[in-house]
């Protein structure tokens, strides 16, 4: 599989990972993951974060352990900036708005996390700030910025405000999922982070075109 390089220096690679791709090998599935893929032109290459596996759009990839750690500092740190556009189900009343909401298990399904009543085990720190781009018939398109990088942070706090994900077959098993739209409605559309020289750098990834067929 061919995939599409954002961004390459000496240290730092930027893909556009497609949807349905793994990034870490998964003990139920022996299909080739993002490391598996670009292990042979870069053998020393670290994975710095992840996105899910349906998830697309901009991925941050490091050519040795120096590159990595550098990397992961600033994700710990929070200084990394993410966007991503994702179609929710439903009309947002507000045009903006902040969810702060701690993130633990869902006492349920071992694959799901959850916020708000019930959530058990460590209950971890989350913000995402999302902002309205188009109102659908039944959906909403946003803007979405996580401060935090829970596991599917942004599944999971829009379930919690009762917009989940369109197309989400883990949080929104039972929503409508339009057609034309056969995969998650979530796309990593840009990251801004500082190269190993200090210099800002912001990678940025086209929304797809199952986006923006349903966006017409």
């Amino acid at each position: 599989m061919k995939i599409k390089i954002l961004y390459e220096d000496s240290s730092i690679l930027a893909i556009d990972k497609p949807s349905g791709i793994l990034v870490h090998p998964d003990k139920r599935s022996k299909e080739k993951t993002i490391r598996d893929i670009f292990l042979k032109k870069y053998p020393k290459l670290e994975i710095v974060h992840r996105l899910d596996k349906d998830t697309s759009g901009v991925m941050l990839l490091a050519k040795n352990k120096k590159a990595h750690e550098f990397l992961k500092e600033q994700f710990q740190n929070r200084t990394v900036k993410k966007i991503y556009n994702t179609i929710v189900s439903g009309r947002f009343k507000n045009d903006r708005g902040i969810i702060n909401k701690p993130i633990g298990r869902s006492p349920k399904d071992f694959r799901r996390w959850l916020s708000g009543r019930g959530a058990r085990g460590e209950l971890r720190e989350a913000e995402t700030s999302y902002k309205v781009l188009k109102r659908l018939k039944n959906f909403t398109f946003l803007e979405v910025r996580p401060k935090t990088g829970r596991t599917h942070q942004i599944r999971v706090h829009m379930k919690f405000i009762n917009h989940p994900v369109v197309c989400d077959s883990l949080y929104n098993p039972q929503g409508v999922c339009p057609k034309d739209l056969k995969r998650l409605a979530l796309h990593a559309a840009s990251i801004e982070f500082k190269d190993m020289k200090g210099q800002i750098v912001k990678i940025e990834s086209k929304l797809p075109l199952e986006f923006q067929k349903m966006l017409k």
